[in-house]
């Protein structure tokens, strides 16, 4: 079986994973549209995809039978209820939406139609979540008492660029995206190793001092001063995860922007920005040969020319030993790759969700899961730190987006 898939939205992100879309046997062909009609253009011209929708209500009118949203972040959630309710099968850059009201409307879309919904966050496939969720289905941890995960990027490596390419003369106003509302690679690698939920949460947000007119109230379109967020959330069963979502911070995100802590009463697993130990109460391993990714692409490839330099490691790296490979069509071998090998492993997790009407494993129900938190800590931060419980709009039932399995 193979489904037309349509691109909204050409940026620095969409060129990539268009060409795993294109490649990919269980897809007939790639379609694009954009709110700039030169980029799709040009994003089509390049690699000699299907074509072009002037809009993205002409694309959800037209014959392709799923989406995939490459937009600005705080679009995603009316774009993908808009695209569900037509008929389409969506695939959703991170996050999911920025309020449990968006998110509470997308699940009601899948369940509605039956339609598959996934969001494509990369930590589920991050060398240390595949290397973490082994060595916890083997119970290796004993009982999981307490994780951490950490999107530790500043904005001075790569995000300023990035935001004037997508905000245009405006920029300074988007890029004052509250670090919570961008939760999914910090919170996706703790539950997508443990699975489960959280259940509450307390956050301090860290009001910016930078004086450059980003997470500047006066300018933010959000409303929002904080550059950077801690939070302390409890888990389901007990035990509690803590999140870091820090834009102004002096660490390599080049090297290593989402990292990952797992403490167990038998054993546990740990990174910085170049080494990864596992260590239980008697010795201390170093794995990072396991989790060590290649690049899989040229720093000046025609793919990274609209990609800041600071970002183009992460946007080309491959796969790691812990990835099984050997899952993947062969039209993948030698194609571009990126965060740590994560994109051919997405683009397939959806192409095979659709063609074979189940699940993907970050469906709509985890992907809420994996952003509901950021939600609430948003919240609890704007609170001075309130303990607030985190929404849950449970699992998904048979039927529901999808016959197959999840997590």
């Amino acid at each position: 079986m193979t489904f037309t898939l349509g691109i909204v939205g050409a940026g620095q992100f969409a060129g990539v994973f268009a060409k795993l879309f294109d490649a990919h046997p269980g897809v007939e062909s790639v379609s694009v549209t954009d709110l700039l009609p030169e980029r799709a253009g040009a994003l089509v011209e390049r690699l000699g995809l299907a074509g072009t929708y002037a809009t993205f209500e002409d694309l959800l009118a037209g014959d392709v039978d799923a989406v995939a949203l490459f937009t600005q972040r705080w679009t995603h959630g009316p774009l993908a209820v808009a695209a569900l309710r037509a008929g389409k099968h969506v695939y959703s850059a991170v996050p999911m939406a920025i309020s449990e009201a968006e998110i509470s409307d997308i699940i009601d879309a899948v369940r509605d139609t039956g339609l598959t919904y996934m969001m494509g966050e990369t930590s589920y496939y991050n060398p240390a979540t595949v290397y973490a969720r082994a060595r916890h289905a083997a119970g290796d941890f004993g009982r999981i008492i307490y994780a951490e995960g950490d999107y530790v990027h500043d904005m001075d490596l790569g995000f300023y660029d990035a935001y004037k390419y997508s905000g245009g003369a405006d920029w300074k106003r988007t890029a004052s995206y509250p670090p919570m509302l961008y939760p999914t690679h910090s919170v996706g690698g703790v539950l997508g190793a443990l699975g489960g939920r959280a259940t509450s949460v307390s956050c301090i947000g860290v009001r910016d001092e930078r004086d450059d007119g980003v997470f500047d109230t006066s300018i933010s379109m959000f409303d929002n001063d904080f550059s950077n967020a801690t939070a302390l959330f409890e888990l389901e069963g007990g035990g509690s995860m803590r999140i870091n979502e820090l834009r102004r911070v002096g660490y390599p995100s080049h090297l290593r922007e989402s990292r990952f802590r797992y403490f167990g009463t038998d054993a546990s697993f740990e990174q910085l920005a170049t080494v990864s130990v596992w260590q239980d109460k008697e010795a201390v391993t170093d794995v990072s040969a396991d989790l060590a990714t290649q690049a899989t692409m040229a720093d000046d490839d025609a793919a990274l020319a609209d990609v800041s330099p600071a970002l183009r490691e992460a946007f080309a790296s491959g796969m790691a030993p812990v990835h099984d490979a050997g899952r993947l069509p062969r039209e993948f071998v030698g194609l571009p790759n990126g965060h740590e090998g994560s994109h051919h492993f997405l683009v397939d997790d959806f192409v095979t969700a659709v063609n074979a009407h189940s699940l993907p494993p970050v469906n709509a129900w985890v992907a809420a899961r994996y952003t509901l938190p950021g939600i609430a800590a948003h919240e609890s931060a704007l609170r001075g730190g309130e303990r607030i419980p985190v929404a849950d709009f449970g699992a998904p039932s048979s039927g529901s987006g999808g016959a197959g399995a999840g997590e």
